[in-house]
């Protein structure tokens, strides 16, 4: 019946949703990383959000062909550098500025792959407002913040693309309980170090609420949204998450922006609005590993046998071209 819900809901809705729950948890992450330093404190909201995807989900293990795995992977890799490195920014530079460094990757990948001349106008928009709200000019650049903040770039243009791909493969919680696990133990050598001597129980119970914020309910919304988006109108979507990483941080870090900041503000919503013309997919076959423990019946029953065009959901054999509307 939620998930129902859910998917009765614009997609533009569901991944607005996510960005502002991802900027909260961020804000609220500051004192915690005060105390156990961004990796610490990015590597405990993984665990924990991998902890609660594998208690309400069990993982379709049995369901991956060999052909997902590079995905599956890749995307559990994304995922955790894109946290680490993301709250590795805001340690040092504000939250707003950050989402708006981060917001390169996404942008990049929206610019490369849209189909229409047209749709460049927004990805185009939306960088003069990345630019203003980052203010170059000024000169005083924490240059190891940025360097993080691009990082975290990479990690989420990469994710937006691995998410569709892997949605379309598997159900939005399916997915996550197998990625989120790779994202903890891939990142566990920078995490774990931090926290020895330093975590307890007040810590942990702070962690898991922010997990909860993000990665948990913001990264199922966004497998939603994104089987009915295509790349480019995602990707251009996001462009409003500097803008929310902005107003969280004047109301809960008090971090003032300016006035070209503002002006920059403006120029990214109104590259997000213009990136829901023409961005709706059409829904598509519910994915397999929908109870986590059978296929669905319009899939494959055997997972090891080649896919059946006329069933399976499989992803766009071409790469480089989004699935084609229907």
């Amino acid at each position: 019946m939620i998930r129902q819900r859910f998917s009765a809901a614009p997609p533009w809705s569901l991944a607005v949703t996510a960005m502002l729950l991802i900027q909260l948890s961020s804000a609220l992450s500051v004192g915690l990383i005060a105390e156990l330093g961004a990796p610490g404190t990015a590597w405990l909201r993984l665990s924990l959000g991998a902890l609660i995807f594998l208690l309400i989900a069990r993982p379709p293990l049995h369901l991956i062909r060999r052909r997902d795995i590079p995905a599956i992977i890749g995307l559990g890799a994304a995922t955790g550098l894109m946290m680490i490195a993301f709250l590795s920014a805001i340690d040092r530079i504000p939250l707003g500025t950050a989402v708006a460094i981060e917001f390169l990757g996404p942008l990049t990948v929206a610019a490369i792959r849209s189909g229409s001349r047209r749709m460049l106008i927004w990805p185009a928009l939306a960088f003069v407002g990345v630019v203003l709200m980052t203010e170059p000019w000024h000169g005083a650049i924490d240059l190891l913040g940025v360097g993080f903040a691009l990082l975290a770039g990479v990690g989420w243009g990469t994710y937006m693309l691995l998410t569709q791909r892997v949605g379309d493969r598997f159900s939005g919680v399916s997915a996550l309980s197998l990625t989120l696990p790779i994202a903890a133990i891939i990142y566990a050598f920078v995490g774990v170090p931090q926290l020895v001597g330093h975590l307890d129980w007040r810590m942990l119970l702070v962690a898991a609420g922010l997990a909860l914020l993000a990665p948990v309910l913001p990264f199922g919304l966004e497998m939603l949204a994104l089987r009915r988006m295509t790349h480019t109108a995602f990707g251009t979507l996001m462009a409003l998450e500097p803008a929310f990483g902005v107003l969280l941080g004047l109301v809960v870090l008090q971090q003032v922006p300016t006035a070209f900041q503002i002006a920059g503000i403006v120029c990214v919503v109104l590259a997000g609005a213009g990136a829901q013309l023409g961005g709706r997919r059409e829904p598509l076959p519910d994915p397999i590993g929908g109870t986590g423990s059978e296929p669905d019946p319009g899939t494959d029953p055997d997972p090891g046998l080649p896919p059946d065009p006329a069933r399976a959901p499989e992803p766009d054999p071409d790469p480089r071209r989004d699935r084609p509307q229907e």
